[in-house]
Formats: structure tokens, C-alpha cells, sequence
């Protein structure tokens, strides 16, 4: 009889394995199409977690799903030290020449972080390619990584308002597209406090904003 981890281990076999691949054929064409993209106001909503942090001290942040390491220069010529975690080997290599950085080859459900080992997570278009069925263990590694009172931003493509969140492989990409309220309980069931959230582009009608960005807090204690 097949039982629920058997499931579960299964749908992380196949979302990480086509996805990966995708993403290896593709890894230099990637590269030049996103190297250019300006998540200025990510970064800021991230960093904007941190008020009270000690001047001078760099924040230890996991950019988690970091490709080829464009936001990882960004943070590092910010005076941070961040860490850098992909599946794909090709964008670890190409992310550890470009930041000059630790960059970590974990795929996101075999994910071996030490607690307590990072003030901020910075998941940009990661977490989506997650299955639903998978991301409470996920949200629980990347929870138990933060400090207490540490931070993790994460923006996602989102269900349009009004359609019922969807997942599945998108070509030979796996992506959950979920809402607003969707995410809120899988980030409140694992721990986390909300801090705000937003739709991206800015400036555009709701209907044109297909990104949902969103802010949350490891409790202090």
C-alpha cells in the first residue's frame, strides 16, 4: 500500500527533478533575461525588518532560490552577508563567480540549514515551484534557520482574485499559484508572524499586478 510519505516524497521527486532540468538546459538564456530586473523594492522590504539592527553589523541573509546570484551581489555591495541556496548546479557556480559568496547546492526538499543560522531569508520567485502538500515542511526549515525576531520576504506569482489557486507543472516547470489567504495559513500554521504584504508592479490595477509580495517575522521568543 502506498502511504502519504510515499506520496509526498514522490511529487518532491518530480516537481525537483523537471524543474531542475529546466532551469539547467536554460541557465546561461536565464541569466541574460533576468540579470537586468530591478527587485529594489524586495530587498528594501526585507531590510526594512530591521530597524533597530546594530550599524556596521552585516545581516546574515539566505537568498533562497538564488539563481545566478544577481541579488546576491545586490546584498553583498549593501554591506550584508548573504548566503546563497539553489537547486540547480549550474546557478551555484554561476552564483559563487558572480557574488563571490557562499552558495549552497541544496534542492529545496532535502534542505540541511543550521538553526538559528540566518537574520533573514530572502525568497524571491522561489517557494512557488513548491508543492502545496510540501511547503509546510519547507516554511519549518526555513523557520527553525532564522534567529528569533529574524525575517523572511518571499514574493510569489499569485491566483488572480476571484480564481481559486492552482497548482501543477507549467511546461516542465512545477508552480503553485496561490492567495493571499492560502499563504497566510500555511506561513501561520508553520510559526510566523505577519508583517505586511503587497502586489507587484506597483503603481498598476490590482488586475495587472500578477506578483504577491509578502513580509514575515520569526517571534522574538
Amino acid at each position: 500500500m502506498t502511504g502519504v510519505n510515499d506520496v509526498k516524497n514522490d511529487l518532491a521527486l518530480q516537481a525537483s527533478t523537471r524543474t531542475l532540468a529546466h532551469y539547467e538546459e536554460r541557465a546561461a538564456a536565464f541569466w541574460e533575461g533576468t540579470r537586468d530586473h530591478d527587485v529594489s523594492q524586495n530587498l528594501d522590504a526585507l531590510l526594512s525588518a530591521f530597524p533597530d539592527a546594530e550599524p556596521g553589523r552585516p545581516l546574515r541573509i539566505l537568498d533562497f532560490g538564488c539563481g545566478p546570484g544577481r541579488d546576491l551581489a545586490e546584498l553583498r555591495r549593501r554591506g550584508h552577508q548573504p548566503t546563497g541556496l539553489d537547486g540547480c548546479e549550474s546557478f551555484v557556480h554561476m552564483a559563487r563567480a558572480h557574488a563571490g559568496v557562499t552558495v549552497l547546492h541544496q534542492d529545496f526538499h532535502a534542505l540541511d540549514l543550521l538553526p538559528g543560522s540566518f537574520d533573514g531569508v530572502f525568497a524571491n520567485a522561489s517557494l512557488f515551484h513548491v508543492p502545496t502538500a510540501l511547503l509546510p515542511g519547507v516554511l519549518a526549515h526555513l523557520f527553525a534557520a532564522l534567529v528569533p525576531g529574524g525575517a523572511l520576504f518571499c514574493s510569489n506569482p499569485r491566483a488572480r482574485d476571484g480564481g481559486a489557486p492552482q497548482e501543477g507543472f507549467v511546461g516542465e516547470r512545477y508552480a503553485s499559484h496561490l492567495d493571499l489567504e492560502s499563504w497566510r495559513a500555511l506561513f501561520l500554521a508553520a510559526g510566523f508572524m505577519e508583517i505586511r504584504h503587497y502586489y507587484r508592479p506597483e503603481g498598476l490595477p490590482r488586475a495587472e499586478q500578477p506578483w504577491l509580495a509578502m513580509l514575515w517575522r520569526r517571534p522574538p521568543s
